[in-house]
């Protein structure tokens, strides 16, 4: 990553209350709550209904813009919010002892970033936009305030450390245990199916992340990513243009993955 990408500034999140103190500056009214967002069964009430959504309406939560290629947080940044994503691409990574880049994971609407740093009190990692995207704030103490003698916000919270917690067990799967093939065609289902869970194309996508960033998630040197592409294009199982992918074959690319895994 380069320097002129680290110090590129983000906008400071801005506070949207659902109510609004007197005396307060005006603050426009949040377009949408938890309880109306359409990423709501992907997002932080996935699973919750009732008075427990309406009590995350509760909320003081911001919105910020983050553009292509602006870092949302930085490894060792103070850690005060969760972040939910409501659209976009970002990648987290952690920084190497001999100062590479060491993607960890990538992060599309619907999805949280940033509980790296209930640990410590400091984010573990770092979050940089893939494309234009918008995020919503959340201070993780009042998320524990909210949860605190509420024992379904409690359990939203042990889910959210839980979706931490299979992440990492999976990513330790892919470069523990799966030859270049099965880690490539691993990827691509797991993105496959993201992308159908937000109404998308399952079959057809464009990448957001580079080939670069994908080899380095998965292990595999660059080189090694494009010929597996490559590989999957002479088996019929891609079409591959750039970062456009359209998958030809999607029970091919299953045992491909499959191979190594039953």
């Amino acid at each position: 990553m380069s320097t002129a990408t680290l110090e590129t500034p983000v906008s400071p999140v801005r506070f949207m209350p659902v109510r609004q103190t007197m005396g307060s500056a005006p603050v426009p009214p949040l377009k949408t709550l938890c309880s109306t967002c359409h990423l709501r069964d992907l997002c932080l009430p996935c699973g919750m209904t009732g008075s427990d959504v309406e009590r995350l309406d509760s909320l003081m939560f911001g919105r910020r813009k983050v553009k292509a290629g602006q870092t949302l947080y930085r490894e060792g940044d103070s850690f005060l919010f969760v972040y939910a994503v409501r659209s976009g691409t970002f990648k987290s990574s952690l920084t190497l002892a001999d100062g590479r880049e060491q993607v960890s994971g990538f992060h599309m609407a619907g999805e949280l970033m940033g509980l790296d740093g209930v640990a410590h009190g400091k984010h573990a990692s770092s979050a940089t936009a893939l494309e234009d995207n918008e995020v919503c704030a959340i201070p993780y103490a009042h998320l524990t305030e909210l949860a605190a003698g509420n024992s379904s916000m409690q359990n939203l919270v042990s889910r959210l450390m839980s979706r931490e917690i299979v992440r990492e067990h999976s990513l330790m799967m892919l470069l523990g245990s799966m030859n270049a093939e099965e880690r490539l065609a691993a990827f691509l289902l797991n993105l496959s199916q993201r992308l159908r869970a937000r109404g998308y194309s399952a079959g057809e996508f464009h990448l957001r992340m580079s080939r670069a960033e994908i080899g380095s998630y998965l292990g595999m040197k660059l080189e090694t990513v494009s010929r597996t592409f490559s590989a999957f294009q002479r088996q019929h199982l891609l079409e591959v243009d750039k970062r456009h992918i359209r998958i030809i074959d999607l029970d091919g690319l299953t045992r491909a993955f499959e191979m190594r895994v039953h």
